[in-house]
């Protein structure tokens, strides 16, 4: 028979350095007086306070005189990726290290560490291994450019690993710096996706002991037609991301498909969310979509609010909260990304 993995505590990370008003008044200077308009009032919209970055905070601004993003021709690949390499496994251990306060992480047999934000070899997963010293013989997946649903695939890969292994202890790792990718773009649309997105990093241990949340079964789903509506383009000039407005009202229509909603739910009725908080328009999306009462989000839209968009780290955050909430007797995590798929994976609390 096998057994039941559970997520026993999450730790959240961000930087210092909040960009998000610095980014709104650059990316409204760069569009003609209409346009400008149009996004100034959609950023209001946007339910996002705060958006945090690893870029340094020495020039006030990562667009100022001697910031990152100072020059005319914004800084090439190589230069971020450099930067993804310092910062990335720096804020992971932050993570790492708010997760230590609450659980012991002692006896580490597995390492699943996603991100999408950047390239280094050796990985960030081993950085991150040699760091904190764990085991040479520790087992490392590393999960890569699966974007914002790339935690319920840690989760669900930690899953399966505690269910054919018992007595594995999976650290899982999320790290993205979605602020090394600002691009030159004078496109509404574009801006508005770059609007979305912050750094984050989060942490959690996932082992056989009943402790936090159960992870249950799993679900994903690539939905047809939709592949050209969330991509990253790698470009000379750091990762171009790409976030159609079709997006919220492709969601909407497959999360009214009450096969689709069955598969996600397992005919249960679900009394607690925790959806990726990809953005205001998805969430309120989801919403409609699924008859949700305004509160369901909650967790969603705090996380959006004080982070954003962090990519795959912004699910655990929004765990997080989950944790510190009330129990949980059927719960679905559910996030998106490109493809455009859905993954998600159901959860309850521990008895």
């Amino acid at each position: 028979m096998t057994c039941t993995a559970y997520l026993h505590a999450i730790g959240t990370a961000t930087p210092t350095h909040d960009i998000h008003t610095a980014f709104v008044d650059w990316a409204r200077d760069r569009l003609p007086e209409r346009p400008a308009r149009v996004f100034e009032r959609m950023a209001a919209r946007a339910a996002i306070a705060h958006r945090w970055s690893v870029l340094p905070e020495s020039a006030g601004s990562p667009v100022a005189a001697g910031g990152f993003y100072a020059a005319e021709t914004l800084p090439g690949t190589g230069a971020r990726m450099a930067l993804y390499a310092a910062a990335a496994p720096t804020l992971a251990l932050a993570a790492v290290g708010a997760l230590a306060e609450q659980v012991a992480l002692d006896g580490v047999t597995h390492l699943v560490v996603a991100s999408c934000t950047g390239f280094v070899a050796p990985g960030v997963d081993q950085i991150i291994a040699r760091r904190l010293g764990l085991a040479a013989t520790v087992e490392r997946t590393l999960i890569g450019f699966m974007g914002c649903y790339a935690a319920v695939v840690a989760l669900r890969t930690a899953r399966h690993i505690v269910r054919s292994e018992p007595a594995a202890r999976v650290l899982v790792v999320t790290v993205e710096l979605s602020t090394l990718h600002l691009q030159a773009s004078d496109e509404l649309e574009s801006l508005l996706a770059m609007l979305q997105f912050g750094d984050g990093a989060a942490a959690a241990l996932v082992t056989a002991v009943p402790r936090g949340l159960a992870l249950e079964r799993p679900f994903s789903a690539a939905l047809e037609e939709s592949d050209s509506l969330i991509r990253w383009d790698i470009t000379d000039r750091g990762f171009a991301m790409h976030l159609s407005g079709e997006v919220p009202g492709r969601l909407g229509g497959a999360l009214r498909d009450p096969a689709l909603v069955g598969s996600l739910t397992g005919g249960a009725t679900v009394d607690r969310w925790a959806v990726h908080a990809g953005g205001r328009s998805i969430l309120d999306s989801v919403e409609q979509a699924l008859a949700l009462p305004p509160e369901a989000l909650a967790d969603s839209r705090a996380v959006l609010r004080d982070c954003g968009n962090m990519s795959s780290a912004t699910l655990l955050f929004v765990l997080a909260r989950v944790l510190r909430g009330e129990p949980v007797r059927h719960g679905v995590a559910l996030a998106f990304g490109p493809g455009m798929a859905a993954e998600g994976i159901a959860f309850r609390t521990a008895p």
